[in-house]
């Protein structure tokens, strides 16, 4: 790009070229409908537009380098099909402008034709892919999915298992151990996991010790009286982070407690209650852009949301019902100023139920999510799954609702 020149600025209503080293060519547009600004972020002087006597120098020329390697018919060609795009008109500068610049001739009316039939292709892509996206969103809308259960690893599946009996209430589902890949399931919850929200506990044989990282925030379990369940977590020995009490610009009584592995826990008090164990809360650098991917590629619901200027943080509650109370929520926190977390390798990922794990990735990639495992069965089971990171990074997998129920009959 080269400054305007004096011969330039005598002029605001035409753009032409001065000769230096190199040949340059300019640029001017006559399309009232297409700003000039929108040509590769640049403005450029409207052929027949703005007021004669203003200053030249208020306005910048858009200059365009030609060399051998990148001819200035291909130049010429790109900004045709944007303009054409658009639906707009644009003049290059008549050849006696450009005598001597060593700049091909004029672009004809035949290029200009074929530039808007390629125009009229592109509209009818971009429709097609519009259609796509439209059929990807109701998909996902009329998609049976809830939260099955959440995935993370221990260091002592029987002593965890005890705390979560003994101080939290929750039973064993299932547990099956795996010999072969030296591992051990266990799945505990409030209820059967047809209905409920479960917890798998992993255990790698020989490893006893995980980060958990500083995006992981903590799981929410309801209960009947807080202060009762942290009484008892204290007499097992168990560690409570935070005394009972209410919640700090509000009227729920609540605590804190970590389990042997420090995972922590926020006791609710709550009378009425479907699904005791309510939440999961992960840290995220954009809400903004978290929301709206769980809401168009995983189906959620956004259900709550509060600001906290003086703790300097926000959170958003994502789900797939339509009151928080009664059903198990997503929470997404942001605070001020941070962007990025650590993940560690102790929390895995949420399990999602789904009708089709394939479209379920279609979404997943086309509102910006990664697919880390590709849809299709696990071996063995035959359970379809397909592994997604949103993107913040965090792990979830969706897993077929037919193959699921089969896992648990």
């Amino acid at each position: 790009m080269v400054a305007a020149s004096p011969l330039m600025r005598r002029s605001c209503r035409q753009a032409y070229l001065m000769i230096s080293s190199a040949p340059r060519l300019a640029i001017c547009s006559s399309s009232a409908r297409l700003p000039p600004s929108s040509l590769l972020g640049c403005a450029i002087p409207h052929a027949n537009g703005g007021n004669g006597n203003q200053k030249c120098t208020r306005r910048r020329l858009h200059l365009i380098q030609a060399s051998s390697k990148s001819p200035v018919e291909i130049v010429q060609r790109r900004l045709i099909n944007f303009l054409a795009l658009a639906g707009a008109s644009f003049s290059f500068l008549p050849m006696d402008l450009l005598a001597g610049t060593g700049i091909p001739g004029v672009i004809g009316s035949t290029q200009v034709s074929q530039s808007r039939d390629s125009g009229t292709q592109a509209s009818a892509a971009l429709a097609a892919s519009t259609t796509h996206e439209e059929n990807i969103l109701q998909f996902v809308k009329n998609d049976n999915r809830r939260m099955l259960h959440v995935v993370y690893r221990v260091g002592d599946i029987d002593k965890t298992i005890k705390f979560y009996t003994e101080c939290l209430g929750m039973k064993v589902l299932r547990r099956r151990d795996i010999p072969e890949d030296k591992y051990t399931n266990a799945f505990l919850g409030y209820g059967p996991e047809e209905t409920n929200f479960a917890v798998e506990l992993t255990y790698n044989y020989g490893v006893d010790k995980y980060d958990i990282g500083t995006g992981f925030g903590h799981f929410g379990i309801a209960v009947d009286d807080v202060q009762k369940v942290c009484d008892l977590v204290k007499a097992k020995g168990g560690k409570v982070t935070r005394e009972p009490g209410p919640v700090k610009g509000g009227n729920s009584i609540i605590a804190f407690v970590e389990d042997s592995d420090g995972y922590s826990f926020e006791l609710i008090q709550r009378t009425a209650k479907i699904e005791p164990f309510c939440q999961v809360m992960l840290r995220v650098g954009d809400l903004d852009r978290a929301v709206q991917f769980y809401k168009k590629a995983f189906g959620m619901k956004e259900l709550s949301r509060r600001d906290n200027p003086e703790q300097m943080y926000t959170l958003a509650k994502l789900g797939y019902g339509d009151d928080e109370m009664k059903t198990t929520v997503l929470e997404l926190t942001y605070n001020y100023g941070i962007t990025e977390y650590t993940k560690g390798d102790g929390y895995g990922q949420i399990a999602i139920g789904t009708n089709d794990v394939y479209k379920t990735a279609e979404a997943v990639k086309l509102f910006g999510g990664e697919i880390v495992r590709e849809p299709g069965p696990l071996p063995g089971l035959n359970t379809k799954i397909t592994a997604i990171l949103d993107p913040d990074g965090w792990k979830s997998v969706f897993v077929d609702n037919a193959d699921f129920a089969k896992e648990l009959e």
